[in-house]
């Protein structure tokens, strides 16, 4: 009877170095790719995208004619976070940078890469800061992933008021936007809050065209006006007014939260506190308590 044979390896650096050697090689490549905006064009080898990707199996599932064959151009994909897929596809390790991590994240997504996907996501928490995570938050949203979207929004509301000042924030969409509208744990006041949503609203009607009461209509109703004192909900509505951002029907419940002052009538109204919530005199007759 024959023995059973043993499976030796060999030493992995000298393998992964001499593939990652033919990424963006010419040499030997038989497909070529036009990536990014910039039009960049990219050389790759057929076999080893469609053994490892089953995205690239079908994209490339075509053996190509006779002559010099067209590239596949993927315009979506910046340059940079498709070299590092290449990289992870060659070498089955990749060199992430914070700047682009969400963009090689995006990309492996699309990809069905979810070895990659998860390295980038253990990477983006861990240089998770005020500049980054309403982006990560974005991401997280858009291809509904759960554990990211809970860590960006612990991060916000551990530091609200920086997040809300950071362009990042300014570009979310409404359906990011909803979930950090609704939290009891931000550390911000109200006011500030509908300061932030305010400005929010303006920078995504001038990119859609579209009046800023249109914009904001998904999220303002986040918005617990009964926190906010007389004198500031008066001043709110003239400006709601002027520049129209609020329902009035939503300021008219504030209003009659303030006139009822007493908590039973009043729970059914957005008027639970925040943890970054400012004491005002009103507030012992909502029976407000922190959750």
């Amino acid at each position: 009877m024959e023995p059973l044979g043993l499976v030796v390896h060999g030493k992995a650096e000298p393998f992964s170095a001499a593939l990652r050697s033919l990424i963006n090689n010419p040499r030997y490549s038989d497909v070529r790719f036009v990536v990014g905006q910039e039009q960049r064009e990219v050389f790759a080898h057929r076999c080893l995208l469609a053994c490892r990707c089953n995205f690239f199996q079908r994209l490339l599932g075509t053996e190509p004619g006779p002559g010099v064959p067209s590239p596949v151009v993927l315009s979506t994909v910046p340059t940079e976070a498709f070299l590092a897929v290449l990289e992870f596809l060659y070498t089955n390790s990749v060199k992430l940078h914070r700047h682009s991590v969400l963009e090689v994240l995006t990309a492996a997504v699309e990809y069905g890469l979810e070895e990659l996907r998860e390295l980038c996501l253990q990477f983006v928490v861990k240089v998770l800061d005020v500049e980054l995570v309403c982006e990560a938050l974005q991401v997280a949203v858009t291809f509904g992933l759960g554990p990211l979207q809970e860590r960006c929004v612990a991060f916000i509301e551990a530091h609200s008021q920086e997040a809300l000042r950071s362009q990042g924030f300014l570009e979310l969409s409404a359906a990011a936007l909803l979930p950090l509208l609704r939290s009891d744990k931000l550390c911000v006041d109200e006011a500030e809050l509908v300061r932030a949503a305010r400005s929010w609203a303006r920078v995504g009607a001038a990119v859609l065209e579209r009046p800023v009461a249109e914009v904001a209509a998904p999220v303002v109703k986040e918005l617990r006006l009964a926190l906010l004192a007389p004198a500031e909900l008066s001043a709110l509505e003239e400006q709601n007014r002027q520049e129209p951002l609020i329902p009035v029907e939503q300021i008219v419940e504030a209003w009659k939260c303030h006139a009822l002052r007493r908590g039973d009538e009043a729970r059914g109204a957005p008027c639970r506190r925040r943890r970054g919530t400012l004491p005002r005199e009103h507030h012992r007759f909502l029976d407000l308590s922190f959750k």
